[in-house]
């Protein structure tokens, strides 16, 4: 018998091809699927948003004050207590046509237990117990000073009643514009949010008796003359607390009302009380309103143009360059008008250019001397 010869495989080719192998099928993997490391236990964290269009020259860093006082009592929610403890307003993107010069504040939305109690209603306005006001706590700042610049405020009120016309304010004005709230809109606590978190400050509208009630009638719960202080307060109460987050209140008609010395002396008297401001809608020459405010101490803004008595483009724009002259000749000037679409467009063009023209937009609560 032979002996069997012994076949020589070639390991290292083998080797090699086997390697080959294993690096082709590497690669194609890699290329095909998007994930090659899909089914190894991993953590993604989001270290940055990106947003389209904005760049770093659109962002802006604003003050961010400390918090007054930590007498927050036991009406905080924990859900809320975020809000309540931190900053009154932070940084937010500025909207599309604002200039570079004009920082938008996102206000706070949630009522300051330090200057909020409950009540039968709902929450009522108060002055803590270190003194801070609601006019402090919910007060828009003024981010740039200019003591040599005549300063317009401008109040638009009837929010809440109509709801394309409220959107369409909030998102056409710029944050410097007070808004009213109407106390029998709907959705009231909703606006109020949409409101602040644009930047702008808001009052509450209070009916006020008229001298041809109950034929002109603002509503229900209007503040009359005949009242008794018991009456009074009730419905003052109730319509206090419509809504929340709002540093004073301006009058909805109310020409009997604000000439009644003994009947606006007690308003005047309850709302210092609770830390608000007056603001008369000077639709009323008879009006002792600013006489009594300013005898009692009571932080107090007079409308001195109503913009559209008359709503046509070219009456508002007039009413707004005698509202300019009124400014440069005192220093300052207040409009208030409707949320009607014609006013809110002239308002949106008069303001474009308006520190170009040597004049600044301020909130109402910049008017008055806290």
């Amino acid at each position: 018998m032979g002996k069997r010869r012994l076949i020589k495989l070639p390991f290292g080719l083998i080797g090699a091809g086997i390697i080959s192998v294993f690096a082709t099928t590497t690669l194609v993997w890699m290329l095909v699927v998007d994930d090659p490391l899909g089914g190894e236990p991993v953590a993604v964290v989001p270290l940055d948003a990106v947003v389209e269009g904005v760049t770093s020259r659109d962002i802006e860093v604003v003050e961010i004050r400390p918090g007054i006082g930590d007498d927050l009592g036991p009406n905080l929610r924990p859900e809320t207590s975020k809000d309540l403890l931190g900053p009154r307003y932070d940084m937010v993107l500025r909207p599309d046509g604002l200039g570079p010069e004009s920082p938008v504040e996102r206000l706070s939305i949630n009522p300051d237990t330090r200057v909020s109690e409950r009540s039968d209603y709902g929450f009522l306005p108060k002055v803590s117990a270190a003194g801070v006001r609601p006019l402090d706590a919910y007060s828009r700042p003024v981010m740039r000073e200019f003591s040599s610049i005549p300063r317009i405020a401008v109040v638009v009120s009837g929010l809440g009643l109509s709801e394309t016309g409220t959107q369409n304010a909030i998102d056409r004005l710029p944050s410097e514009v007070t808004f009213a709230l109407a106390p029998y809109g709907e959705s009231l606590d909703l606006w109020m949010q949409q409101a602040r978190m644009r930047g702008h400050e808001l009052l509450l509208q209070l009916p006020l008796e008229p001298f041809d009630f109950p034929d002109n009638d603002p509503g229900p719960h209007t503040l009359l003359v005949s009242l008794r202080p018991a009456e009074m307060l009730d419905r003052m109460a109730y319509l206090l607390t419509r809504v929340t987050n709002y540093v004073g209140t301006i009058n909805e008609m109310g020409a009997r009302f604000t000439s009644t010395k003994p009947s606006m002396e007690f308003l005047l008297e309850k709302l210092k009380g609770r830390g608000l401001m007056f603001v008369d809608n000077g639709t009323s020459s008879r009006s002792i309103a600013g006489d009594l405010a300013t005898e009692m101490r009571v932080p107090f803004s007079g409308v001195d143009v109503v913009l559209d008595e008359v709503p046509r483009e070219d009456d508002i724009d007039a009413k707004l360059l005698q509202l300019e002259g009124i400014a440069r000749a005192r220093g300052y000037a207040v409009a208030a008008g409707s949320a009607l679409p014609v006013t809110v467009r002239q308002l949106e063009k008069w303001v474009r250019d308006l520190e170009d023209r040597g004049l600044q937009l301020v909130p109402i609560s910049a008017t008055v001397d806290k």
